[in-house]
């Protein structure tokens, strides 16, 4: 792999295990000046920003929480790649921090054995110390740092407290050589090694680094040389395995030998070090978890927060909704007045503005949402929902590591799908990836936001705590996962039959929740959001306008206003209304012009070639109780969800009706009628839930797709996954349609 070139300033890495503090600390030392994106190839976030550290400005890079430096996938590689300096994109860092819990040392050593032998200047940042003391843990730091022979400062990251010490320490570390780790293995394993090494050398143009060997001698799965990390020839393959097999001769199988080996050395260096009060004293996260975890009671809990999150992403938007609706309301009036008829100008209002308006109108919700979701990130909720799920999914045959690629399919099954790198067996990673885009997204939310204000009626329950709406949206959710339940069910049992592999995770203390990052990653989901909707649905929009506007045939509106020539003429002969006098005469014919410019919008939208397309799915849909322009709409969405609401928008074409305290698309929903029966509307109670459990459940993400096709090498997956879920979109759409009829007139 190639090396980056080293940065003029200094380069810090920050390490450490999941739930140490670590963003917390990164936060603190970087503050504003940092910048987030993807290493290249990977789901993994990259987080680099600025520390000014004494007189010079350094590169602060935060590294993925790991529990371990034995990468066995792609996003596990990239903390090592970065500390070896192998990250094309990345310059090897000058010096390390490795975050600790001061509570938990016995745990966390391992890593910082790890991380020593990388030959990097390190820092051991002690953090959590206050946590410590509540458990009566007594820390000798003089000691221990004498023992690991690297420097060692106490701090506590949500204070910023012992920060100064810290900077001061990394300084003077970046002027030191780095210590020379001790030897941890036995000495059959060195032996081994340094043949393997020297084998290595001799069969590979590329030098290997001596951390690469240690891991591949442990790899026990392989990963390094199928995915081509470490050059393997036929003779190195076949001399790797004799070394293992010579290693459990001795005694030392790989890979227990690690294991052995690292918590011997974190034994030896915190004896007499760490002293731990003589009965363990039941804590306030203890309590709480027996609480919380507990099968049934937790479950309750569980589904109460989820139920109270949706409730609120409902409520507490809509007047922030209303805002966004009078300023998309008031830009479609100004560009009205400013802009003579004709084709751009329909583009402009009935398409760009109509379109993409109304999928940013929905921003309060989906800001929510990542905002309640951050907070039970950061306040350790949700390792407690990963370990009542994984009751759940051990059932169904996947793992508790498919639930976090699951939940970032609420935000966006992209990521969602690529996250599932870490799940390291094969049937557990492709039926995870499969039921992954069942979650509902946050491109569904404007959707079910949309029919459930337009139909469901408002009524409220527990004295106003939770409304219909609320309950109607939380089980459009609930539908998601169950279904998704069901899915992964019937693959383990048919196409990705398997044993699943135990489900371990540390559960990390309650703490409160930091405002900083919550509100950077509630900004963060909400922003990448904003960019995929202003991109991929501008450009969606642009064509089901042009479809929908051409060919625009003249004599279509002359048709039409020909049939209304004569009414027209009569209310025209009526007296103009002047000092208060023939006000209703006025009105009547003002309303009356409105609705033949109406009509002449929905002929060119009937005769145009979205209208043709919604024309000949009608029959298709009709079962579903959806007229030829729902059928246009779900068309048009196939690319991407959101852009429905938007379709819908550009369909209903909304003319002067430009109130800016309205709910213009609501309104037109409320008020649309079937062509061939007039007196019958469109959406009913049942139309709108079918149309929502179509969306719920059917795969319309181009995106989606084709990152299911990348991450599984083969495009029969995403052609599987398309087929499986609209079949199943439509079957519960009509399912939903024909009970609902029966329930409501």
């Amino acid at each position: 792999m190639p090396t980056s070139p080293a940065p003029t300033s200094p380069t810090i890495a920050l390490i450490g295990n999941p739930n140490t503090g670590k963003s917390t600390l990164f936060s603190a030392l970087a503050g504003i000046a940092q910048r987030v994106g993807n290493y290249p190839g990977v789901t993994v976030e990259k987080k680099v920003g600025q520390w000014q550290l004494d007189d010079q400005s350094c590169q602060l890079i935060d590294l993925p929480g790991t529990y371990s430096l034995a990468p066995r996938s792609p996003d596990e590689m990239v903390a090592v790649d970065v500390l070896l300096g192998q990250q094309e994109d990345t310059a090897r860092p000058d010096a390390v921090i490795c975050i600790v819990d001061a509570s938990n040392l016995q745990r966390n050593l391992y890593l910082v054995s790890q991380v020593l032998e990388m030959g990097l200047p390190t820092v051991v940042a002690l953090n959590m110390i206050d946590v410590a003391e509540q458990k009566q843990i007594q820390i000798d730091v003089e000691q221990l740092q004498q023992r690991l022979q690297v420097p060692v400062v106490t701090i506590q990251a949500n204070r910023k407290t012992g920060i100064e010490t810290l900077a001061d320490t990394v300084g003077q570390a970046l002027q030191n050589p780095p210590a020379v780790p001790e030897e941890l293995f036995p000495e059959s394993f060195q032996q081994e090694r340094a043949l393997l090494l020297k084998m290595l050398q001799e069969h590979s143009e590329t030098t290997v680094p001596g951390y690469m060997v240690t891991r591949l001698l442990l790899d026990s799965t392989n990963y390094l040389g199928e995915a081509g990390i470490v050059e393997m020839t036929s003779e190195t393959s076949a001399a790797l395995v004799q070394a293992r097999a010579r290693l459990a001769e001795a005694g030392h199988p790989v890979p227990g030998v690690e294991a052995v080996a690292r918590y011997g050395w974190v034994g030896r260096v915190l004896e007499g070090v760490v002293q731990y009060p003589d009965q363990r004293q039941q804590t306030f996260s203890d309590r709480l978890d027996r609480f919380l975890t507990h099968r049934l009671a937790g479950s309750v809990v569980f589904v109460v927060l989820m139920l109270l999150v949706f409730q609120a992403i409902f409520s507490w938007a809509i007047p922030l909704m209303d805002y966004f609706d009078a300023g998309v309301g008031w830009v479609a009036g100004q560009a009205d007045g400013w802009m003579a008829d004709g084709a751009l100008k329909s583009l402009l209002i009935d398409g760009v503005i109509a379109g993409v308006g109304g999928v940013l109108i929905f921003l309060p919700q989906i800001f929510i949402l990542f905002f309640f979701v951050a907070i039970l990130e950061d306040c350790g909720y949700m390792s407690r929902a990963a370990y009542l799920m994984d009751r759940l999914m051990s059932r169904v045959g996947l793992s508790g590591k498919s639930f976090i690629p699951l939940l970032s399919s609420f935000a966006c099954a992209i990521p969602g799908i690529m996250a599932t790198r870490v799940i390291e067996n094969r049937q557990d990673r492709f039926a995870t990836i499969l039921v992954a885009p069942l979650m509902s997204c946050s491109a569904r939310l404007p959707v079910y936001v949309l029919l459930t204000a337009a139909m469901i009626p408002s009524r409220a329950f527990l004295g106003g705590w939770i409304s219909l709406a609320g309950l109607v949206m939380f089980s459009m959710y609930m539908l998601g996962i169950i279904v998704a339940v069901l899915v992964a069910l019937v693959l383990k049992k048919t196409l990705l039959k398997g044993e699943t592999p135990p489900f371990v995770m540390e559960l990390p203390g309650y703490k409160v929740p930091s405002c900083r990052l919550v509100l950077g990653r509630m900004l963060d989901r909400g922003w990448a959001f904003v960019r995929r909707a202003g991109t991929l649905i501008f450009a969606v929009t642009i064509v089901i306008w042009a479809a929908g506007y051409f060919p625009h045939n003249v004599e279509t509106e002359n048709r039409v206003r020909n049939q209304y020539a004569k009414q027209l003429q009569v209310l025209e002969k009526e007296p103009v209304a002047q000092d208060g006098e023939n006000q209703d005469a006025t009105a009547q014919l003002a309303i009356f012009k409105n609705e033949i410019d109406k009509e002449v919008a929905g002929a060119y939208l009937h005769e145009s070639i979205l209208g043709h397309m919604g024309t000949a799915v009608e029959p298709l849909v009709r079962p579903l109780g959806w007229d030829w322009r729902i059928g246009c709409a779900a068309i048009a969405s196939f690319p991407a969800r959101e852009v429905v609401v938007g379709t819908l928008g550009v369909i209903y074409n909304l003319g002067d009706e430009t109130d800016a305290e309205s709910t213009q698309l609501r309104d037109k929903i409320r008020q649309a009628r079937w062509d061939d029966q007039p007196e019958k509307p469109v959406y009913t109670i049942p139309v709108a839930l079918s149309l929502m459990v179509f969306f719920a459940l059917c795969a319309q993400c181009g995106a989606t797709l084709v990152t299911i096709g990348r991450e599984t090498n083969s495009w029969r997956w995403p052609l599987f996954a398309f087929t499986y879920m609209t079949g199943l979109a439509y079957l519960g759409a009509l399912l939903t349609y024909q009970l609902g009829t029966l329930f409501f007139s």
